[in-house]
């Protein structure tokens, strides 16, 4: 059997402009029957994709280009969940840009700046703080106390850089009540100090919020539990 192919080229929309896509069959008609099967009411071969496709591509790359696509888009929703969309006016805002400014000397980025003090003072949410974190407006002498104090620990800029990355929920723990109280136990109960306690603070630097120990016995506070160490 012989048939004969219509072609008409069609368009998809591509990030609000139109792609050219190659002529797709729209009906086949038998030359030896008068029934004709209209393929435009037929499942298309790929869904619209907001992807850069090139002509000539095989059904199957723009399937795996539409895989990847969704895999990006779910990236980012992931990704933009994170970022909080912080809304401060008036003095709100000058502390906060005070708290930047105390954050300038590592070069971060105002994006990485805004979510480390978001992640510390409760504008982003943190599973370290589980849900007893309540939001605050960044304190200047909080996040500039805590990072003098790290450098006492002869925690060089450099050092405090890598830690920030990996906790900036330091920036709004307690001076006295857990970062002073917590480098005291590590001194006091293992003999961590000097050389041994800044290697230990870059590989968990979480150590310096810790404020319960349970003892084994299970209270429910295990990101800031000395059972951790």
């Amino acid at each position: 059997m012989c048939s004969k192919l219509c072609w008409k080229p069609f368009s998809l929309p591509f990030c609000g402009h139109t792609l050219v896509s190659p002529a797709l069959p729209l009906c086949a008609v038998d030359r030896n029957s008068s029934v004709q099967t209209d393929l435009t009411t037929a499942p298309p071969i790929i869904g619209l994709l907001n992807v850069n496709v090139s002509i000539g591509h095989s059904p199957k790359a723009l399937e795996g280009a539409e895989s990847r696509h969704h895999s990006f888009r779910k990236w980012a929703i992931c990704s933009t969940a994170q970022t909080a969309n912080i809304t401060l006016s008036g003095e709100d805002r000058t502390t906060w840009e005070a708290c930047r400014k105390a954050l300038s000397t590592f070069n971060f980025s105002v994006e990485e700046e805004d979510k480390m003090l978001g992640k510390a003072f409760g504008h982003i949410h943190s599973p370290y703080w589980s849900e007893e974190r309540k939001i605050e407006v960044p304190n200047f002498e909080t996040v500039n106390g805590n990072l003098d104090y790290l450098r006492s620990l002869s925690l060089s800029d450099d050092d405090l850089l890598k830690l920030l990355k990996k906790f900036p929920e330091v920036l709004g723990c307690s001076l006295e009540h857990e970062l002073k109280t917590n480098v005291k136990t590590l001194e006091k109960e293992w003999g961590i100090e000097g050389k041994s306690l800044r290697k230990l603070l870059l590989r968990n630097p979480k150590v310096l919020g810790y404020n319960v120990d349970c003892k084994g016995d299970c209270m429910a506070k295990c990101t800031r539990c000395w059972v951790r160490f």
